[in-house]
């Protein structure tokens, strides 16, 4: 008996495993359409992510998901969901927190000193990997913080994503409440309201008055062009070039460069600081480069 509910055990386990040709098949079309790739030791990392989909379709098993997909035409349908689930990469409030400071206390004032027009400047950034959002809300923060303390400048925040789960997320602005953690106190108490109803305990929101700073947007870093405006003051870059190969890394980075304004900073991970180093491109920081 006992080796009869092995041999099952073992069947459903092998019906939730991708097989070497199918788990190269998704590679494949993940990395055609977002550029990122997907090597052998991510796939148990793929594997997961794809059960809970499945489960979510209602299928017994990943293998009926995959057939779903490739033998039953349901590609189309679920290509999108297949994107989200697979390319949604993990972000925190003040993520590398030296850079928000390096663009709290060097960076700003020479922004708004080449931004002036009249009595206040009004700066651009762009969060141009901004996941669930908690990137662009904390340079929401910072930058609401200067406009505080000095009154000279103005804002705007675009966040964009391949995920539209993660950009529908990000507009949304609500967040467990372990996950802000990182935000001072002093900024939880500005910027930070709490659930008041049971249901929502748990949780948290981003208040209105930063929500209409920051507009997202979907796209798709492989895209040939970028339909956004071209003098923005600082671009945010951050831990989503390293899921791509050199030579996307360099079409990617120098299209964003398109979109730098003369002067303008350009944000890159801490683990991604060298493919700054090959682009005319002089480095401030850690990570930090300026446009001259």
């Amino acid at each position: 008996m006992g080796h009869v509910e092995t041999s099952a055990k073992a069947a459903t386990e092998a019906k939730n495993r991708l097989s070497d040709e199918t788990y190269m098949r998704i590679a494949s079309i993940i990395n055609k359409h977002s550029g990122i790739k997907l090597p052998p030791a991510k796939r148990l990392m793929v594997e997961g992510r794809l059960r809970k989909r499945a489960q979510i379709c209602g299928h017994n098993s990943l293998d009926d998901y995959c057939s779903y997909l490739f033998e039953n035409g349901g590609l189309d349908d679920e290509f999108v969901h297949l994107v989200d689930a697979i390319t949604t990469n993990k972000t925190d409030f003040f993520r590398e927190p030296d850079h928000f400071t390096l663009l709290r206390n060097s960076l700003l004032q020479s922004l708004i000193g080449l931004r002036r027009s009249g009595a206040r400047a009004k700066l651009k950034i762009w969060s141009a990997a901004s996941s669930n959002g908690a990137e662009a809300y904390t340079i929401a923060m910072v930058m609401a913080e200067e406009m505080a303390r000095h009154g000279n400048m103005e804002f705007s925040i675009l966040g964009t994503d391949i995920s539209s789960a993660m950009v529908t997320a990000a507009r949304r602005a609500i967040y467990p409440t372990e996950m802000i953690t990182p935000v001072s106190e002093e900024l939880q108490e500005k910027y930070i309201m709490r659930a008041r109803i049971p249901e929502r305990q748990g949780q948290v929101r981003i208040v209105p008055e930063l929500r209409r700073r920051v507009r997202f947007e979907l796209l798709n870093l492989m895209n040939e062009s970028y339909a956004y405006d071209r003098d923005v003051d600082v671009i945010f870059l951050r831990n989503v070039l390293i899921y791509f190969d050199k030579p996307t890394q360099e079409a990617v980075t120098c299209r964003m460069m398109e979109h730098l304004r003369p002067g303008g900073y350009l944000f890159l991970g801490h683990s991604e600081s060298m493919i700054g180093t090959n682009l005319r491109l002089h480095q401030v920081a850690p990570a930090v480069f300026q446009k001259v």
